[in-house]
């Protein structure tokens, strides 16, 4: 199949350049086939974030979003933030004292997956056709080795690599240009970025894996607009960084969840356990208690900042949004960043296609200048410094750093800091890790992994091969599991990866029927053996309304 444009991924970023793709060949009256291939089973299924949402993209992209339906209901009204210090007891942080870039007057509390939604119907209505239930796993490229488009997977092969009676080849998709937009860790980004060389001198990308729940309360404990983040315990007893967020929607709706910077040094640490832990302080048990949990879910988060961006143009097409990096990580959001990256995007290929309609294989080096000029170049560069700090001085100290960097000099800091150690090789050995004893779950305001999955409608037909493949298969117990007690088994959010027995001998089981494609186990492997790929098509979790 032949387009103008193909854009992998039906998220905030791939949605946003199809849409203003769309928007600018009205406007200029011409033509453009664009199509969008989603691999989860509709848009917004795989989607999952906070989320609270900076209207700056979609006031640009769609300056009448308010009169257009947009599902953005609930304002916020009250932004806190707490220091926890113990299960009972926290700091509440002035707000003078909170750093520029997190306050939210002006933001928006949203489930990220029906605002992705409702892109999708403008981006249908604009004339882009999108195919939902399609994985792109594999970049073709034209012999001079820019890229050509990309290829589905194909469907219906059996767990021993035999067609079965319901097999179907995958479809290629050729196009004058591709854009991927695949999220945090898309597995044609990684490939891209190394046959390019697109990270050439630039830090390592550093990540978080993010911990939700949707929860509805009792009304009298529901405050709309109420924002609330955190950080400290349970995360800083183990040494480990991150946040938390505590967001009141509508219809007596709250999310909590726990971010975990992917650099912690404690083998033992589950960041599963550590989110159960996290919901028992009692400021946050108090909103739960007698609630009912209603949805469960895990994602990567990039967080790496200017520092750890790759360059985002290539022949034949560009990587944008989280796939890239775009995330704001002083804001603690990436949606506002990842649609005006799809933006730059559609509005540099189409100044291309106006130029030459029949160019195909071009560099797009004008991307590169368009970011530079924009807003959002000029955000990524103030908050450079936030994560680094962070990494290197730790929560309070990076705070105070942080404070003095955004508050007081506008992120117009005279130097950049750096963290140059990936995320996978900060493990230190069990034996040199502290054991950490986590409570049974309660059942009421804690869980386990297997009802947690539950709650995510995760499904993978069974008899695929699985899509998280080893480079070695010997490595998990021959040397994950001697040097640190085999991480995959904490690290993963859904109980994917288990060392049972067999005849006396342990062996490394992968579930990958559970897998909430969350690209943890890509990311922190100490070994680098695990890589994802993408499963059959539609295949994951089905958010509702994440």
């Amino acid at each position: 199949m032949e387009f103008d444009v193909v854009i992998v991924g039906g998220g905030p970023a791939g949605l946003s350049t199809s849409c203003r793709l769309m928007q600018l060949a009205q406007e200029g009256g011409t033509e453009l086939s664009v199509v969008v291939l989603e691999k989860g089973s509709e848009v917004g299924a795989h989607i999952l974030s906070g989320a609270i949402l900076e209207p700056t993209a979609i006031n640009e992209l769609f300056p009448d979003w308010k009169n257009m339906g947009a599902p953005l209901h609930t304002a916020v009204t009250t932004d806190e933030m707490h220091f926890y210090t113990s299960m009972e007891k926290s700091i509440k942080v002035p707000n003078a004292l909170i750093p520029k870039p997190m306050h939210n007057d002006g933001n928006y509390i949203v489930s990220l997956g029906n605002v992705t939604r409702w892109l999708g119907e403008q981006a249908e209505a604009l004339g882009v056709e999108i195919f939902p239930g399609f994985a792109a796993s594999e970049v073709l490229y034209h012999p001079d080795g820019s890229v050509a488009g990309v290829a589905t997977g194909d469907m219906g092969i059996g767990a021993d690599g035999e067609h079965k009676a319901s097999f179907e080849p995958g479809i290629e998709l050729r196009a004058k240009y591709t854009v991927f937009a695949e999220g945090c860790r898309g597995h044609l980004g990684k490939q891209l970025i190394s046959r390019f060389n697109l990270d050439g001198g630039k830090s390592p990308q550093h990540y978080g894996i993010g911990l939700k729940e949707l929860w509805k309360i009792d009304k009298d404990k529901h405050q709309p607009g109420l924002v609330v983040h955190g950080a400290g315990w349970p995360l800083g007893e183990s040494g480990a960084t991150g946040g938390s967020f505590l967001y009141h929607l509508e219809d007596q709706q709250v999310v909590v969840g726990l971010i975990v910077d992917l650099n912690y040094d404690n083998t033992h640490l589950s960041p599963f356990d550590e989110f159960q832990v996290f919901k028992h302080h009692a400021s946050i048990k108090s909103v739960l208690e007698n609630g009912e949990r209603i949805a469960y879910g895990a994602r990567a988060i990039v967080k790496g900042g200017l520092n750890s961006l790759p360059k985002m143009n290539f022949p034949g097409g560009l990587l944008i949004g989280c796939d890239a990096g775009t995330l704001n990580f002083s804001k603690i959001k990436g949606s506002h960043t990842a649609m005006k990256s799809g933006m730059i995007a559609a509005e540099t290929l189409f100044a291309e296609l106006s130029i030459n309609p029949e160019s195909a294989g071009k560099n797009l080096d004008s991307f590169g200048t368009n970011f530079q000029n924009s807003w959002l170049y000029k955000e990524l560069h103030a908050s450079r410094n936030f994560g680094p700090a962070m990494h290197k001085f730790g929560t309070y100290l990076g705070g105070a750093f942080n404070y003095i960097d955004q508050n007081l000099l506008g992120g117009k800091m005279p130097f950049t800091l750096k963290d140059d150690v990936p995320d996978h090789s900060t493990l230190k050995s069990a034996e040199d890790s502290k054991m950490i004893h986590y409570p049974k779950p309660d059942g009421k305001i804690s869980f386990d992994k297997p009802g947690s999955v539950f709650l995510s409608n995760t499904n993978h037909e069974e008899d695929q091969p699985s899509h998280l493949t080893l480079a070695d298969p010997s490595i998990p117990i021959s040397k994950n599991l001697p040097e640190w007690a085999e991480p995959a088994q904490r690290y993963c959010p859904a109980g994917v990866y288990e060392v049972t027995e067999k005849d006396g001998e342990p062996i490394f089981q992968i579930n990958s029927q559970n897998c909430v494609h969350c690209k943890t186990c890509d990311i922190k492997d100490p070994s680098q053996n695990i890589t994802w790929v993408s499963p059959e098509g539609g295949g994951g979790p089905n958010y509702p309304n994440m």
